[in-house]
């Protein structure tokens, strides 16, 4: 079965007006020079990790037949957990468990990042945690099985080295376990 999204365009040319691509006519994708100046600086000042090889683990089945696990960056908590702590120095590297049939409507985004604007996920959390829309695609047999639990982090870690030597390996042997095929992970 081929499923396609009549929501999925493909990206127009550059406008030579602007040289960004343009959706529908509307806003163009983001560009460095709309970033304030202080995020510019510290962008071309950071000092990039680069990974090499990077890793990668083909598929082995279909998607149809995968178990993914949703992991997003946007600092999503449920009401009942501790919110992501802003207040550490390079980020907070701890990770929450998102319940996989959680409510989305109830959870709250706690993204330290000021670069953005977070309006669109405090109204939609499914924008940076589409718990929904994986929902619908697992019923609809797009995708396998879902995991149980989904996983959340503190977008703009700008010091990873605790997210990945403490946090990472304690948060992959449970992976295992649950059998993931397919980790999705939605950037903010």
């Amino acid at each position: 079965m081929e499923f396609y999204w009549d929501f999925v365009k493909p990206i127009p040319e550059p406008s030579e007006s602007n040289k960004t691509h343009s959706l529908k006519g509307g806003t163009t994708l983001g560009d460095l020079s709309e970033f304030p100046l202080k995020y510019r600086i510290f962008l071309k000042a950071y000092r990039w990790r680069r990974i090499d090889p990077v890793p990668w683990a083909p598929l082995k089945k279909s998607v149809a037949q995968s178990r993914l696990v949703l992991v997003s960056s946007a600092g999503i908590v449920t009401s009942e957990q501790k919110p992501f702590d802003n207040s550490i120095r390079g980020g907070d590297p701890s990770i929450r468990e998102i319940p996989s049939d959680v409510d989305v409507s109830t959870l709250i985004e706690t993204h330290r990042s000021d670069a953005f604007d977070h309006t669109g996920i405090r109204q939609d959390p499914n924008l940076a945690f589409p718990a929904d829309r994986l929902g619908e695609l697992s019923a609809a047999g797009i995708i396998g099985s879902l995991n149980h639990r989904y996983l959340s982090i503190m977008g703009s870690v700008t010091a990873p080295g605790r997210l990945i030597k403490r946090t990472i390996p304690q948060v992959v042997p449970k992976l295992l376990e649950d059998r993931i095929d397919i980790a999705l992970l939605i950037p903010v």
